[in-house]
């Protein structure tokens, strides 16, 4: 028993405490697929990709959706799926789509987008600094109507030269709600993996593992408690060995400011469904629990 007491102890040091910002919270789940709507799925609704995210949403009683690489085709589909159901409170305002790109998607915009079982305020979009590619990649964040201080948001950095410059970009834009008194949770493919030094910023100091130190940033990733590997948590590609603790990369993250959570966290990938003729995504479905703030 002591042994046992002793290893608990040290993890919990491994991973930094958490002082609750307040006595009282909100408990949210969260779900975030980088959906390859082009590239895999070239714009269809009828993949299996549609049904099997509305599926999934459901099943696993999601609160916040966030949705990478998402055509604008599906992400209205998905919408009226997801209403059809009477998963959100309101039919009419549960939903946010930002284009990085126009008429890609079979002359339709290619982009990323937020649903909310809960009703959704006035969306802002924050255009991060240009790659050298055509689109324009944003942060896109709506508050909820009755929690206006409360942000979901979406994001999917670039994975070409001006990555670090868009994950400062993003990274200031969350500060800058922390001053304001918001909370934010934003979630997507930040092209990053949570070893990597340009993300020592974001990770709480307090964060230190083999997979993951050098940190010095007050966020907590909500898979950063993951028992096979700590501080790092786990991959949400396939088919690649550039992850940690041999396994392939984590690169779609869900972070909250730590002064912001009100309780425990935690968070799992899912297996890539092979139901769309294959593989639906080259991306995992990454979903999180965690208690906010009030």
């Amino acid at each position: 028993m002591r042994r046992v007491a002793g290893v608990l102890i040290a993890l919990g040091l491994l991973l930094g405490s958490i002082t609750p910002a307040s006595a009282a919270g909100t408990t949210y789940k969260v779900w975030s697929w980088n959906v390859s709507g082009w590239v895999m799925n070239k714009a269809s609704i009828s993949t299996g990709m549609v049904s099997g995210a509305v599926s999934s949403i459901q099943a696993r009683d999601a609160d916040f959706v966030v949705l990478t690489e998402v055509c604008r085709q599906q992400y209205k589909e998905i919408q009226r799926r997801l209403a059809a159901t009477g998963w959100p409170q309101d039919s009419t305002n549960f939903s946010r789509f930002a284009a990085q790109r126009e008429t890609v998607c079979n002359g339709q915009a290619f982009g990323e987008a937020i649903f909310s079982r809960l009703p959704l305020g006035t969306a802002s979009s924050v255009l991060l600094p240009q790659d050298e590619t055509v689109e324009q990649r944003k942060l896109l964040c709506a508050p909820l109507v009755a929690r206006p201080k409360l942000r979901v948001c979406a994001v999917h950095v670039t994975p070409y030269s001006t990555n670090v410059a868009q994950l400062d970009k993003v990274l200031a834009t969350l500060e800058q709600h922390n001053a304001n008194g918001d909370t934010t949770l934003v979630a997507g493919d930040f092209n990053a993996q949570p070893s990597w030094a340009r993300l020592d910023k974001y990770y709480d100091a307090a964060l230190t593992t083999d997979h993951n130190g050098q940190n010095r940033g007050n966020y907590r990733e909500l898979d950063d408690t993951d028992a096979n590997c700590p501080g790092y948590g786990e991959a949400t590609t396939e088919n690649n060995t550039s992850g940690a603790c041999n396994q392939a990369a984590k690169i779609d993250l869900i972070f909250v400011r730590k002064n912001h959570l009100a309780g425990p966290y935690s968070a799992d990938s899912l297996a890539i469904a092979q139901s769309c003729a294959g593989p639906c995504s080259d991306h995992r479905i990454l979903t999180a629990t965690v208690t906010l703030d009030r």
